[in-house]
């Protein structure tokens, strides 16, 4: 079993690297937006507290979360582990999540953090688009159809841009990782489950880089 949690700024390459793992490794990855809305839509006792929280404007608890992390990992698909992205933001969730493991007789083997430079981000993100028909990401710098105005996978020719990838939104959306997830890091270098990877090499290379941390915990 191999329990990750992948760390690092929006744009950063978390989800191509997370889908490549998913496939190589059959482990998913869980997203805790994903797994509040499902929670809602099934109605599970944490999902009707967790719609009732929501909708009087209110925040779902940490607790919370890491309750439904805990009803999640315990289906068949995480039987080889879980690749967590975009949890836990805070040294409060990092901790709640260690003793729910902890209790389940489970741990997070390995953090990687795919390291890239603001700039770096700002002019991917902002150079992004994707087809509208099978949502295929591109990018207009390093990644474009083979094709012009073509998508490789489905031959479609309507592609969009989102709205939010601008420079400005870009830039707020990187001070806030800095802010308040970035400052969880030195809560796992303590723990030696901390692990960087150059996010800004080739994509293949990223991934080799990520077995190689994966390969000596298996």
């Amino acid at each position: 079993m191999t329990n990750l949690i992948l760390f690092g700024p929006p744009g950063a390459g978390k989800g191509t690297q997370a889908k490549i793992i998913e496939e190589t490794y059959s482990i998913p990855q869980l997203s805790t937006g994903d797994m509040l809305r499902a929670a809602v839509a099934e109605k599970t006792e944490l999902g009707k507290q967790a719609e009732k929280i929501m909708k009087s404007g209110g925040l779902v608890s940490d607790d919370l979360i890491v309750g439904m992390i805990k009803d999640r990992i315990s289906k068949s698909d995480c039987t080889n582990g879980f690749i967590l992205d975009g949890f836990p933001r805070t040294n409060a969730q990092a901790d709640a999540l260690d003793q729910m493991l902890q209790e389940n007789d489970s741990k997070i083997d390995a953090v990687i953090e795919i390291k890239v430079n603001d700039e770096f981000i700002v002019e991917r993100i902002c150079n992004r688009f994707t087809c509208s028909d099978c949502g295929t990401g591109y990018n207009a710098k390093t990644q474009t159809p083979t094709k012009d105005g073509v998508c490789d996978k489905c031959g479609g020719t309507n592609f969009s841009h989102r709205e939010d990838d601008n420079k400005d939104t870009v830039s707020e959306r990187l001070k806030t990782y800095h802010r308040q997830t970035a400052p969880v890091l030195p809560y796992y270098k303590e723990k030696n489950l901390h692990n960087e990877v150059n996010g800004m090499a080739d994509i293949n290379e990223v991934t080799s880089q990520i077995k190689d941390i994966i390969n000596t915990i298996k």
